[in-house]
């Protein structure tokens, strides 16, 4: 599986982005799709996951309410919607597939995109 990130940009304290992971492959709607972010100096952090069949969703603490990840099968493709940004939430934004369980930790996913930077200003 490949993946292709896009929808990063610089906004405003408050504003809203859209992000995009986009798969090759046949087998997309096999995985777990994760949407990760990584700060300057920071570690990889876990933001959402979505389930193969995207019937449940997970959220990091710090975006629950404000990001809502979702997936279209047919278009292989996973979003991030991403609204009230706060410049906390600046970094890259990465996906990831997974075919196993633990869908919180970036070590166990088999696939990333090569992300895609997202810049909230105060």
């Amino acid at each position: 599986v490949q993946l292709q990130a896009s929808g990063g940009g610089l906004v405003q304290a408050g504003g809203s982005l859209r992000l995009s992971c986009a798969a090759s492959g046949r087998t997309f709607n096999r995985y777990i799709m994760g949407w990760f972010r990584q700060a300057p100096g920071k570690e990889r952090e876990f933001v959402a996951a979505i389930s193969w069949s995207g019937n449940t969703t997970y959220y990091a603490d710090s975006v629950k309410g404000r990001f809502t990840i979702s997936r279209d099968n047919a278009k292989n493709t996973v979003y991030l919607q991403m609204n009230s940004l706060k410049p906390e939430d600046t970094a890259v934004y990465f996906c990831g597939a997974e075919s196993g369980y633990f869908l919180r930790v970036a070590n166990e996913y088999d696939y990333w995109g090569q992300g895609t930077l997202v810049t909230v200003s105060s």
